[in-house]
């Protein structure tokens, strides 16, 4: 996979010392959505379980009916979370016009969205992979109506 802008930025980084990931994403918006959905681990849990992760809603409803065998692994369950809310974030950049990922200061990655909204989707994988609630699809479903 081709991410340019980390080669933008380890150049920069080993010049003049760390470059904020926010500005990465700035510079080259496109490589950041494909380093964000790459999210192995769920795909790999996914995959085990039959659901293909097409990055689209259908697959947010496929996930939501997964049995949530990775709660009974503390090692795991904190990564599926993150790499949860990052494919949530990816759905939404991908099929909801205007999306965009932003990094915050404190270096979160969060979606956002045309009307200024910020959608905290780290956040939203967590409690996903948590609780199980909200389910994937309905926090998709919230964000696309606007």
């Amino acid at each position: 996979m081709n991410l340019s802008f980390l080669d933008k930025w380890r150049r920069r980084t080993d010049a003049a010392g760390p470059v904020p990931l926010a500005e990465s994403v700035r510079a080259d918006p496109g490589s950041v959505v494909e380093l964000f959905s790459e999210c192995g681990l769920l795909r790999d849990q996914a995959a085990a379980a039959g659901v293909e992760l097409d990055d689209s809603q259908r697959s947010l409803e496929a996930l939501d009916q997964l049995q949530p065998v990775w709660r009974d692994d503390p090692e795991v369950l904190p990564w599926l979370g993150n790499d949860a809310g990052l494919y949530l974030g990816t759905v939404v950049v991908r099929t909801v016009r205007g999306a965009v990922w932003q990094v915050r200061p404190d270096g979160r990655p969060v979606v956002r969205l045309d009307s200024g909204r910020e959608i905290d989707v780290v956040a939203a994988g967590h409690e996903w992979a948590d609780e199980g609630a909200p389910e994937l699809c309905q926090v998709y479903a919230e964000v696309a109506e606007g």
